[in-house]
């Protein structure tokens, strides 16, 4: 057991989130973590410096925000990025060119994996010489009895990204490992208040911070959490040498969200619950994807591994003598008031939007297209009797 899973022995989640990494300031006694701007620090001697040479390289703010992170991931490394998907180009980098030459290997990917990692890599790190493969994580039999030789690296997201397939990361992870694959896990939609999925088996963690970590949608950030120290330090040597690092107040920002992250996510859950409640009800509804629903093809993974079931829910639209389920979603999408039509999640507001031709619209005519009748919600934090009542009125007004 590391250092850091020893810590989390003696301190909460929630005692970590407002503590790890952030002592008050020595020279201070500030509360609060400094927003260090320098981007160089001086030293006493060549090479004698007090932790910090250039911001590049590293800086005290995005210092505590690793830390603490880390720290709820139960990882002994973390790594700040300037977004998501920086983060997961990062990792990339290191698995596919572990010689520093020509990308090399197969990732198999989840087959309703978010839009953005799937046009990562399939249109940037696939054109170098990465190859890829769809694949459903679901089916373990399947996996193994289809599983490439050449495969080297096994990213999934659980839940997905909209669909919300939840995959049993300890399961998927021996598989991985008895043939010598990495296995990444996108851990955005759950975040590590509800699931930890290096203590699963999983190499390495990814992380929007813009969504839950950061959690008031005015801030882009990344994170990789790692526990192996030899990977770690791959990924921090290409973090400083290609540059992709947060700014300091960014850094700042996901902390204070961290903060209260826990507190966030029972409330995110707890509405979330509420929404459900009304869509499996609703005669406009014709299907409800949410991990605690006894007929979500990935509730036991999710019961097992997840202390809750998360903030996002997705629907999709029956088709009516007037209007294709398409027309339904947009008209749905279009038609509320609390829950705001906009792109991203995980923030305090709620926010509705339609995948097919927005967050999702580079799978169109892929294996991980969407359906068009597809509507995602990321439930915020609002009156649960207020999110519930919007979202009723434009169902009804179809």
């Amino acid at each position: 057991m590391g250092d850091v899973e020893n810590d989390a022995l003696r301190h909460g989640f929630e005692t970590r989130a407002i503590h790890a990494g952030q002592d008050p300031d020595p020279s201070s006694g500030a509360v609060v973590t400094p927003i260090s701007l320098s981007t160089t620090f001086a030293q006493s001697d060549v090479g004698v410096h007090q932790g910090y040479e250039y911001s590049r390289s590293g800086n005290p703010t995005r210092t505590a925000l690793e830390t603490c992170v880390a720290s709820l991931e139960l990882a002994d490394h973390g790594l700040a990025f300037a977004s998501g998907l920086a983060a997961e180009d990062t990792v990339l980098s290191v698995l596919s060119s572990r010689d520093g030459g020509a990308p090399s290997g197969r990732v198999l990917l989840a087959n309703d994996a978010y839009g953005g990692t799937f046009r990562l890599i399939s249109k940037v790190w696939a054109p170098r010489g990465l190859a890829w493969s769809p694949v459903d994580l679901t089916d373990l039999d399947a996996l193994v009895a289809g599983w490439p030789d050449d495969t080297t690296v096994l990213w999934l997201e659980t839940p997905t990204n909209p669909l919300l397939t939840c995959v049993d990361i300890e399961a998927v992870s021996a598989i991985a490992h008895e043939r010598g694959a990495t296995v990444v896990v996108d851990n955005t939609f759950a975040t590590p208040y509800l699931q930890q999925p290096l203590r699963l088996g999983a190499d390495i963690v990814v992380h929007s911070a813009t969504k839950y970590l950061g959690g008031h949608s005015d801030v882009v950030g990344g994170f990789v959490a790692v526990s192996d120290g030899t990977l770690a330090e791959r990924l921090r040597f290409t973090q400083n040498a290609a540059g992709a690092v947060p700014a300091p107040f960014d850094c700042y920002l996901v902390l204070r969200g961290v903060k209260t992250l826990a507190v966030r996510m029972d409330r995110h859950c707890s509405n979330a619950r509420a929404i459900v409640d009304l869509l499996v009800r609703h005669p406009a509804v014709e299907r409800v994807f949410y991990p605690q629903l006894p007929d979500h093809p990935g509730h036991a993974a999710a019961a097992k591994q997840m202390a809750d079931y998360g903030g996002m829910v997705s629907f999709t639209m029956a088709a009516t003598d007037r209007l294709s389920g398409e027309d339904a979603a947009r008209r749905v999408a279009a038609g509320t008031e609390v829950f705001t039509l906009a792109e991203s999640l995980g923030a305090v507001e709620s926010l509705i939007e339609h995948p097919a031709a927005m967050t999702h619209a580079s799978a169109a005519g892929s294996a991980l297209e969407v359906p068009a009748s597809l509507v995602r919600l990321s439930v915020g934090i609002e009156s649960s009797a207020d999110l519930v009542a919007d979202l009723e009125q434009a169902l009804d007004d179809l």
